[in-house]
């Protein structure tokens, strides 16, 4: 069990910042991300940060859907 607990401390210390991982959320939400980007952030992202970056992304997300879907309903276009 220590050993699980080791490879999950190690993950966390992983070098790229929030940003980069932010990005790679960005662009996978896209499904533009190359196989070989992938491969890299298998190895350098944080694990943590993935999960807070596609939360944010998700959300923000939604959010722009429903802000758009009010706009085209309130100028009268979808009337």
């Amino acid at each position: 069990m220590s050993a699980e607990q080791g490879t999950l401390a190690d993950a966390t210390q992983r070098p790229l910042s929030f940003g980069q991982t932010m990005q790679a959320v960005f662009w996978s939400f896209f499904g533009v991300r190359r196989s070989r980007d992938m491969g890299t952030d298998v190895q350098k992202l944080n694990p943590v940060h993935l999960v807070i970056g596609g939360l944010l992304g998700a959300a923000l997300l939604v959010v722009s859907l429903v802000l758009l879907v009010r706009w085209v309903v309130g100028s009268g276009i979808a009337a």
